[in-house]
């Protein structure tokens, strides 16, 4: 008779980041559709993905975006919007999320 071991090994790798992981960002910039305007910003402080999923939340609230990638190993965050952004609310959405808009990159 046979018996089953009461514990499952799940093979994990060793995270890094804030996150656990690192997995919350893509590091893919958005494909811009035509009639849209692309703009990148410089964002200090972020570290990880957890910090690129933070400013990417709350910059995608500002009316009019349809994409953002914020990328914490550069620091740049594109934003695909359907008309040129007021640069406060994006400092203000960066600020909300704990970081620091630098400027346009």
């Amino acid at each position: 008779m046979s018996t089953k071991p009461d514990i499952e090994f799940i093979e994990t790798t060793e995270a890094s980041g804030c996150c656990g992981g690192g997995s919350c960002g893509t590091g893919a910039a958005p494909a811009a559709s035509e009639g849209t305007v692309t703009t990148v910003y410089k964002v200090t402080g972020m570290t990880c993905g957890h910090c690129e999923g933070a400013i990417s939340a709350e910059v995608s609230a500002i009316a009019g975006v349809s994409s953002v990638t914020a990328v914490a190993s550069t620091g740049l965050v594109t934003v695909v919007s359907e008309a040129p952004l007021d640069e406060a609310a994006v400092r203000a959405a960066v600020d909300e999320a704990g970081y620091e808009l630098a400027g346009t990159a």
